[in-house]
């Protein structure tokens, strides 16, 4: 696969988000929500879980119908103690990433704050060009974040050239077939996918629900998607015509 432009998704993508930060998000998005709107902690997990079905992150919810600013959310909730030290990565693949030609980037529904600690956690800043963050995935003064295919034409445009020249990295089905759909190509990245319990992701950089019909994640060998290009469990395949 040839491509003049990479994106790369960042959580359970390029590290083990599911040990490194999600449980500790999925906490601190309950306390968030049950401080400033006055839940419990029952009421806090059942509109979580809602807003992540219906809008793909629960952040989108939270300031659709709570006037809640998104800023102020990520902030707070991404204070992450500790974070670096249980981000890991794969030696292997973080190595494949500096000899893969084109121009990359990183495309996440997380904060650029949150990112940056990662890259910088797992020492591959330098293999990207920017860091494009849920922060900047801004339209109509509304947030736009993965899923959107608006949103991912959008950015194919500032990089001036065209979906055609661009590959989707990712974990998630849901962002790949939105990719599929406005050209791109499209690589489902599987080494650290796993299922995810009660409801996946909670964050605003949460993934967008699979797919109807399609598990999360499943053996080596099992069949794909048609919108999906290649299915992988090591970047070094990305080498590999």
């Amino acid at each position: 696969m040839r491509a003049t432009v990479w994106f790369f998704d960042l959580d359970d993508t390029l590290h083990d988000a599911s040990t490194a930060s999600m449980p500790h998000l999925r906490a601190s998005f309950g306390e968030y929500i049950e401080q400033h709107l006055r839940m419990t902690r029952d009421e806090s997990d059942a509109l979580r879980r809602r807003y992540w079905l219906r809008y793909g992150a629960t952040l989108l919810g939270l300031v659709r119908h709570h006037g809640v600013r998104a800023a102020h959310f990520l902030h707070e909730t991404h204070r992450l103690p500790g974070l670096e030290a249980r981000v890991r990565g794969h030696r292997a693949d973080l190595r494949a990433l500096a000899r893969l030609p084109g121009r990359r980037f990183i495309l996440t529904n997380a904060p650029a704050a949150y990112a940056e600690r990662v890259l910088v956690a797992l020492g591959i800043g330098h293999c990207f060009e920017a860091v494009l963050s849920i922060e900047r995935m801004h339209m109509f003064g509304q947030l736009r974040p993965k899923p959107d295919a608006r949103m991912l034409r959008r950015m194919a445009a500032r990089l001036r050239v065209p979906p055609a020249a661009c590959v989707l990295v990712e974990d998630t089905l849901a962002h790949q077939k939105s990719a599929h759909r406005i050209g791109m190509g499209t690589v489902w990245m599987q080494r650290w996918v796993r299922p995810k319990p009660g409801g996946g992701r909670p964050a605003g950089h949460a993934a967008a629900p699979q797919p109807p019909g399609l598990a999360p994640a499943g053996p080596p060998g099992a069949g794909r998607p048609g919108y999906v290009d290649r299915r992988i469990r090591r970047l070094a395949d990305l080498l590999r015509r």
